[in-house]
């Protein structure tokens, strides 16, 4: 009888849910984003998403192709090549592709992002080993590389109408940047036309806040997040960030500026959807505290001195940081028991 015990390397199993599992749950609580966004913006928004999507899986399929010698093999194997590729597709890069196409404007060229989404999965993904591997979020990253690239600043106002007018061209980062330059951009904004996205300019999946609330719900009902995690991000954020402008201009404190920049820019979207990504965020739950308090504490700061949109660039600057959490912040083991102080017995 072999009594040998066999040991295996992690990560190990830990639950019956898979990896295709968890993206079709984030793929569906994108989808009610992804309407409204082609409500408001139309078919650029939709010429833009298909876009990004095919060009994210395009871009996985031929690097995975070339890696395992599809191109040197006969065409018997290279069609096994093919279908080894398809059985391991777990939808992160239509994850990457969608994300990265709700988070930019409606007036983006289409080679734009298809740049950034082909980036996005070679260099960030792939490069580092594939799904699990990489150290940053693939469609921050992606986000940032068209930001730096492009200088994309034009954002088109949603409108239920299918024309534009010229007046409902907005050059600038969003609302946002009106209300951190001292709130003439937001000031005849109501927090219901932040909140449906109406009238507001911004990204595809970005400006209508119901929408992400939606797909925020049903994450947390699928246990694909914590409830907490986004909370924490958004409301530490939007807090500090108040009181950073009631400082720096010597105003009294008004809370209720809380929900105007709760609801500007890409904070809401963020902080659900890329914040909460499973390989660039700790593992223990301190971790996860001290990771949430900087991206806000950072994301406040950022905004509050740079006057543009920084959701992006703070989770991804943050994704690098989250090695270090993991190492110093250790989660206690199961079953640890701290060790009693013995008392001094007495003379």
């Amino acid at each position: 009888m072999d009594n040998s015990i066999v040991i295996s390397t992690p990560p190990h199993v830990k639950s019956r849910r898979t990896t295709k599992g968890i993206m079709l749950d984030v793929i569906i609580a994108l989808l009610p984003a992804t309407i409204a966004g082609l409500v408001f913006f139309g078919l650029p928004a939709l010429a833009l998403i298909v876009t990004s999507v095919i060009s994210a899986v395009a871009a996985e399929f031929v690097y995975y192709f070339i890696y395992n010698g599809g191109f040197k093999n006969k065409c018997a194997d290279a069609g096994k090549v093919c279908v080894r590729w398809w059985k391991q597709f777990d939808y992160t890069s239509v994850v990457t592709g969608l994300i990265l196409a709700l988070i930019i404007p409606s007036t983006a060229a289409w080679y734009e992002v298809l740049v950034g989404s082909v980036l996005a999965i070679i260099l960030v993904k792939m490069l580092f080993g594939g799904t699990g591997r990489n150290l940053v979020n693939p469609a921050a990253t992606g986000r940032v590389i068209m930001f730096l690239s492009f200088s994309i600043t034009t954002y088109v106002a949603t409108n239920f109408e299918p024309i534009l007018l010229e007046s409902q061209l907005f050059t600038g980062a969003t609302n946002l940047s009106g209300w951190l330059l001292g709130g003439n951009a937001s000031a005849h904004i109501q927090w219901l036309d932040l909140f449906l996205g109406t009238g507001v300019a911004g990204c595809i999946g970005e400006t209508c806040k119901l929408a992400l609330i939606v797909g925020y719900i049903y994450l947390v009902i699928r246990k694909v997040i914590k409830w907490w995690q986004p909370l924490l991000y958004i409301v530490l954020s939007a807090f500090l960030s108040v009181c950073l402008a009631a400082t720096a201009d010597g105003a009294t404190f008004d809370i209720s500026l809380m929900v105007d920049y709760a609801l500007s820019g890409g904070l809401m979207f963020g902080a659900i959807f890329m914040a909460t990504d499973y390989v660039t965020s700790p593992k223990g739950i301190y971790g996860q505290i001290v990771y949430y308090v900087l991206l806000a504490v950072l994301t406040s700061l950022l905004r509050f001195y740079t006057k543009i949109e920084v959701v992006s660039f703070v989770i991804m600057i943050m994704n690098l940081v989250v090695p270090l959490i993991d190492t110093y912040i250790v989660r206690r083991p199961f079953g640890y028991v701290r060790d009693k102080k013995t008392k001094k017995e007495g003379k």
